[in-house]
């Protein structure tokens, strides 16, 4: 079915279009990605769990030719012990300042498990380069790390990788998403929460999204925030990194993604301030040493490429708009659709 505000108005609150049977334009479908179902996934209980089905993902993968996404945090951190000697690859963003000290840390865990550290360059025209391709391979517009992931994957394929791993999942199946996981949510607070952008702010023709959060709607104006993190923030995340992946023709591998947490998260020490607790002890195993560090998004420097930018300017799209009151993430967004749109009606 072609509903072209439905799909923007979906984009702009999630980051994705939600409805599989719902596209921008005739002919364009675009791509759905689901998780690992629960039974397939190794259940883990303990820190010693985790080592081990981590160590047993990479001994049956011992004959590629693979490579990290090696970023400052945990996650990759952890996956670099189980990759000595092999190749991986670091975003280093041109002004030379954005996320130094990440970068920083990146390269200490390189060094202590003797990874060949690559550098993946990124500024403005090379995002600008690789950004019509992922969103021509997504049928839709895209995450603002897509294209960077393309271009990293790319980069390692020039170089004869053939199997690149990343860490993504960690987040998702050990409690890394505190501030979602923060307190026992209403529903109409988490909706505005979580919405990126509320569509009839920039849109002319607005589609409410309220339908999605209504199907997480529990007694006294509750909503199941778990279940909803389950269903919809793993999906978006994880489609990120499937289609940049899929764009690029590079075969990846997440081992989190394959772990199922058999015991229910303890939302206690999340918001005492232990989120992914586990995963912080098994850092600390593997890097006794270094202090753990704190969780950082993918970097990205949307606020620097937007800083001048005027906003939308299709008519699709208010007016009215004083684009300065977004961050960079929303302009992002904003930005991202119009050049979708302009890419399909050409």
């Amino acid at each position: 079915m072609i509903d072209k505000n439905y799909c923007a108005s979906s984009y702009l609150v999630l980051r994705y279009v939600e409805d599989p049977n719902k596209e921008f334009y005739e002919g364009l479908h675009h791509q759905v990605f689901k998780q690992m179902p629960v039974e397939e996934r190794t259940h883990v209980h303990t820190v010693q769990d985790i080592d081990k089905a981590i160590q047993q993902t990479f001994d049956k993968i011992n004959d590629k030719k693979k490579s990290l996404l090696l970023s400052g945090g945990m996650d990759s951190a952890i996956l670099a012990s189980y990759m000595t000697g092999c190749d991986a690859y670091t975003f280093r963003f041109l002004n030379g300042t954005f996320q130094s000290e990440e970068l920083h840390r990146a390269e200490k865990y390189a060094q202590k498990y003797k990874l060949n550290l690559h550098y993946v360059d990124i500024n403005w025209d090379i995002i600008d380069r690789c950004l019509d391709e992922v969103m021509s391979v997504k049928g839709a517009p895209v995450h603002s790390i897509e294209p960077q992931i393309f271009q990293a994957a790319k980069q390692a394929e020039q170089d004869g990788v053939s199997l690149m791993i990343i860490g993504d999942g960690s987040d998702y199946v050990f409690g890394g998403m505190d501030k979602l996981l923060s307190k026992d949510w209403n529903i109409d607070d988490f909706e505005k929460r979580y919405t990126y952008i509320t569509p009839s702010e920039v849109l002319r023709e607005p589609v409410p999204m309220t339908y999605l959060f209504e199907r997480y709607r529990l007694p006294g104006n509750k909503i199941d925030f778990l279940q909803f993190f389950q269903d919809i923030t793993i999906d978006e995340s994880y489609a990120s990194y499937q289609n940049a992946f899929k764009a690029a023709g590079m075969p990846y591998l997440d081992p989190y993604a394959s772990l199922y947490l058999a015991e229910p998260l303890d939302l206690n020490r999340i918001r005492n301030g232990e989120s992914k607790y586990l995963i912080r002890q098994l850092f600390s195993i593997k890097y006794p040493d270094l202090p753990v560090p704190e969780k950082v998004p993918m970097p990205r420097p949307v606020d620097n490429y937007f800083a001048d930018w005027k906003g939308p300017k299709r008519p699709e799209f208010l007016s009215n708009i004083d684009v300065s009151r977004f961050n960079g993430n929303q302009k992002w967004l904003l930005y991202c659709l119009e050049r979708f749109l302009n890419l399909h009606e050409k």
